[in-house]
C-alpha cells in the first residue's frame, strides 16, 4: 500500500487557500472529500506577505489544528480500496468563498463534506450537500442551523437540547425523589434552556418531575430561602452566562454545608476558569461536554507523536477533533458509498470519543430525518480544579 499526502505549512500558505491530501490504495474508485475550515487567509496577508511572521495568531490556530488532525488521518487511514482525494478549503475566504466555489462548480463532484464551521457557512454547506445527495459532517458546531428536512445532514456535535435531555436522563436515575431547582436569569438562552427541559420533563402530557423554577436578578443569596436543610436538592444553572455561573455556584458553595445539593451546570461551564478556583475545593459542578479525550487511547497516542514530531508541541483538541472527522467518515464513506447513514453506529467506529447517532425528527409526523445527530454526551465534574467523568 502506498501513500501521497500533503499538507499546506505557513510557507505553503502564502502562496495557495487550498490543497489537495491523497489517500491511495487500489484504484477502484476515486472518492472526492472536500474540508472546510476556518482558517482567514485574507485576514493573515498583507498584499503577498504575512502579517504573522513569529507565529499563528490566535484566532486561525483553531482552524489550522483542525486540519492538522484532517491530514495526520489521512496519513492512517487503513483504506482496503480505492483512492481519496481532499481538498481543503478556508471557509472565512473572502473571494473564492462557499458561495463563490457552489457557483462555479468546484465542489460539484464530491463525495462526502467534513467541516468545522457554523452559521452562514453551514447552512450554505447543508443546503449544497442536499441538493447533491451527499453526506456533510458537521464536526464541531453545537448548532442545526434551522436546518430541516436534510438526511444528509450530520452533526457529529450534540445540540444544547441533547445536553439538556441528558442532564434530565441523570437527574430521574439519580435524583429522581430530591427537591429539583431549575435556576434562570432573564435571557433569550436561558427562555430555550427552560423550554427544553419543560418539553422533556412533559413529553407526555403530565411533567414527571416536580421542577421549580427560580428566576434571579442580582441577590442569589435567597437560593437558601427555597431549600430543605433536611433533604437533598439539585440545583440545575440553566444558563450559559459564566457571570451567572459564577454567582449560582459561590452562592452554592456557601449553605452546602447547612444544605445538601448539587449543582448541574452547562456544557460551557467547564471553560469557565473561576469555577475551577481553590475556593471551590472538595466542591463538586457537574457539567455535561460533547467531547471528552482523556488521551489514553492508541489512537490519541498516534496524533500526538506525529503532531510533536512536525510542531515540537503538544496536539490540542481540534487536532484531535480533525483526526476523529476524517478518519472516522472517510473510513465509512470508502465501506458504504450507497449507505453511510446506516453505518453510522457501527461497532469499531469509536477513535476517541463515543458515538450515538440518532435521526431528529423536528415534526413527528415527518417522513424522513431533518438531519442526524450524536446524541452521546459525557457528564463531568469540575472538582478541585481538574475536569474529570462523573458519570
Amino acid at each position: 500500500m502506498t501513500k501521497k499526502i500533503t499538507l499546506f505549512s505557513i510557507a505553503i500558505l502564502l502562496s495557495i487557500t487550498s490543497t489537495f491530501l491523497y489517500a491511495q490504495v487500489v484504484p477502484t474508485k476515486n472518492y472526492k472529500v472536500a474540508i472546510f475550515s476556518p482558517l482567514y487567509l485574507d485576514s493573515a496577508f498583507d498584499g503577498t506577505f504575512y502579517k504573522y511572521a513569529k507565529g499563528v495568531p490566535k484566532f486561525t490556530q483553531p482552524g489550522f489544528d483542525f486540519v492538522q488532525g484532517a491530514k495526520i488521518a489521512l496519513d492512517s487511514l487503513p483504506l482496503s480500496k480505492g483512492t481519496i482525494k481532499a481538498n481543503v478549503y478556508d471557509s472565512k475566504a473572502e473571494l473564492e468563498n462557499i458561495s463563490w466555489l457552489i457557483k462555479n462548480g468546484r465542489l460539484d463532484s464530491l463525495d462526502m463534506i467534513i467541516g468545522s464551521v457554523k452559521d452562514a457557512e453551514l447552512l450554505q454547506l447543508a443546503t449544497f450537500a442536499k441538493q447533491k445527495n451527499i453526506p456533510f459532517i458537521s464536526a464541531t458546531s453545537p448548532s442545526d442551523g434551522g436546518i430541516t428536512a436534510n438526511p444528509f445532514f450530520v452533526m457529529q456535535n450534540a445540540t444544547l437540547r441533547a445536553h439538556c435531555e441528558s442532564i434530565y436522563s441523570y437527574i430521574m436515575q439519580k435524583h429522581g425523589t430530591d427537591k429539583i431547582y431549575l435556576c434562570r436569569q432573564k435571557g433569550g438562552q436561558e427562555d430555550k434552556i427552560a423550554s427544553y427541559f419543560k418539553s422533556i420533563n412533559e413529553r407526555d402530557g403530565m411533567p414527571l418531575l416536580a421542577i421549580e423554577t427560580i428566576n434571579f436578578t442580582d441577590d442569589y443569596a435567597t437560593l437558601k430561602d427555597k431549600l430543605d436543610s433536611n433533604r437533598t436538592s439539585v440545583i440545575i444553572g440553566a444558563s450559559l452566562n459564566d457571570d451567572f455561573a459564577k454567582e449560582l455556584v459561590n452562592a452554592s458553595f456557601d449553605i452546602s454545608k447547612s444544605y445538601p445539593l448539587e449543582v448541574i451546570g452547562m456544557p460551557n461551564w467547564e471553560s469557565f476558569s473561576e469555577l475551577k478556583t481553590i475556593t471551590l475545593k472538595e466542591f463538586p459542578i457537574v457539567c455535561t461536554a460533547a467531547y471528552y479525550n482523556p488521551k489514553t487511547d492508541i489512537y490519541s497516542k498516534k496524533i500526538q507523536t506525529a503532531f510533536n514530531k512536525k510542531f515540537k508541541g503538544n496536539a490540542s483538541e481540534m487536532v484531535c477533533k480533525g483526526f476523529e472527522s476524517v478518519y472516522v467518515f472517510v473510513n465509512l464513506l470508502t465501506k458504504y458509498p450507497n449507505d453511510f447513514t446506516s453505518h453510522l453506529n457501527d461497532n469499531g467506529n469509536k477513535i476517541v470519543t463515543d458515538f450515538n447517532f440518532k435521526p431528529v425528527y423536528l415534526n413527528k409526523n415527518n417522513a424522513i430525518p431533518d438531519y442526524f445527530e450524536n446524541k452521546h454526551v459525557y457528564l463531568m465534574k469540575i472538582l478541585n480544579g481538574k475536569f474529570v467523568r462523573a458519570w
